[in-house]
């Protein structure tokens, strides 16, 4: 993992053709994690994520210090509020600045409503918190709205077999990134748990987690980022490997929408091969349940002049950065715009033709692993300069290192 405070990222000399074991499911790796330690570490679990919000995950889980300290982990924060309430561990959970700034009341407010006593130790509604014991008072029903983040409810969900009368939770709203909340359902069943989703509505009656053995799939996210590789090079034969047809994860769905951008998927024993075809010239995404592919897509149509169409991107605002004004920074550099057209709609367009130099575009990465991976690619097109390339490190720390097999040149500066 470099450590400099910048990479330059030129284009392989000739067609690339690779083979990638990818990264394991941070997303999967945390859930099981939770379920674990609910069983008094008891599971056996297997591939594990090797990114920093596990790593992170893990050291916590098994820490006697008073105050935890999730650095940038959204995940981390909003599973282990509820752990820590429901295992009356009193702890202070606290992370980055910027973590400081992600908001966390609905999961409070629902947690407090069925008995916990927790206080914010800063600015009311956000981190760093004191969580210190959950007294239950016998409500069982609470209601939280569905269109603001999956992990506060996926929190609520995993502590719902171990409270005395279980969780019968109503989702108000639209509800977004489902995926996710289908995967801890799913996950929750292979350790024994009997779920119930019905309309709007998610019951969990009281009832033992089972220790079982799983195994962690690799990270549909981070494939995402080859599956941008093939669909800028000239030519293209990649294998992504751990990955599996009927996936748990949301990020799956970027199978189905690269095939408008002009990337085959065929899937095989071990993995999927991507191959390139004929991209579409305009494209619609609904991101609702998928909104961490959103800057890849972005990335891609602005690369192959595809008008795109944006909806369900609204809680990129409240993720590592605001996305969406990244996005806007970024996309400009090469030509092209991301604009809010009409209310929560938005487009990327270019404006006008590509125009590449010798001389690298700096890309700058908001403290966003995200923003460092999805544009990358374009030194497919143009020289790039990576800022604070170590970001990756958060879900993918092997990024860098997967790209020079894969052929990119690559230096630190």
């Amino acid at each position: 993992m470099p450590n400099s405070q910048s990479l330059s990222v030129e284009k392989p000399s000739g067609s690339i053709k690779t083979s990638i074991l990818l990264p394991a499911s941070k997303s999967e790796s945390n859930r099981a994690l939770i379920i674990d330690a609910l069983t008094n570490h008891q599971c056996t679990l297997q591939n594990l994520s090797e990114a920093r919000d596990t790593q992170t995950m893990q050291r916590l889980l098994h820490s006697q210090d008073q105050t935890l300290d999730v650095i940038d982990a959204g995940t981390t924060m909003r599973f282990l509020t509820a752990y820590v309430a429901v295992t009356n561990k009193n702890k202070i959970l606290t992370g980055t600045s910027r973590m400081c700034e992600r908001p966390i009341s609905i999961l409070v407010d629902a947690l407090r409503s069925l008995g916990a006593t927790i206080t914010y130790l800063n600015k009311e509604g956000f981190p760093p918190i004191h969580v210190q014991a959950l007294q239950y008072n016998g409500e069982n029903e609470l209601a939280i709205r569905g269109d603001v983040s999956s992990q506060y409810i996926s929190a609520l969900l995993m502590i719902a077999p171990t409270l005395p009368d279980g969780i019968k939770l109503k989702l108000s709203g639209h509800v977004g990134s489902r995926p996710y909340i289908q995967m801890t359902l799913k996950q929750m069943e292979h350790f024994g748990i009997q779920t119930q989703w019905k309309e709007n509505i998610i019951t969990i009656r009281k009832q033992n987690y089972i220790p079982a053995t799983f195994w962690v799939e690799s990270d549909w996210s981070a494939a995402s980022y080859w599956y941008s590789i093939a669909a800028l090079a000239g030519q293209a034969e990649i294998e992504l490997r751990g990955l599996k047809q009927n996936s748990l994860q949301g990020d799956s769905a970027i199978a189905g929408i690269m095939e408008q951008l002009g990337v085959q998927s065929t899937f095989v024993e071990g993995g999927v091969k991507l191959t390139k075809s004929a991209p579409a010239k305009n494209v619609s995404v609904d991101f609702t349940h998928c909104p961490d592919l959103a800057q890849t897509v972005a990335v891609i149509c602005a690369a192959k002049s595809i008008h795109l169409t944006l909806t369900g991107i609204g809680s990129l605002k409240i993720k590592e950065t605001d996305r969406i004004k990244a996005l806007q920074q970024e996309l400009i550099k090469f030509g092209a715009t991301l604009q809010e057209t009409t209310k929560e709609v938005y487009e990327v367009t270019r404006i006008s033709g590509w125009k590449s130099s010798e001389q690298p575009v700096v890309i700058e990465t908001y403290d966003d692993h995200r923003m460092a991976m999805a544009f990358a690619p374009l030194a497919l097109q143009q020289n790039i300069r990576i800022l604070h390339p170590q970001v990756v490190v958060k879900s993918y720390p092997r990024f860098w290192q997967d790209l020079t097999q894969a052929g990119f040149n690559i230096a630190e500066e």
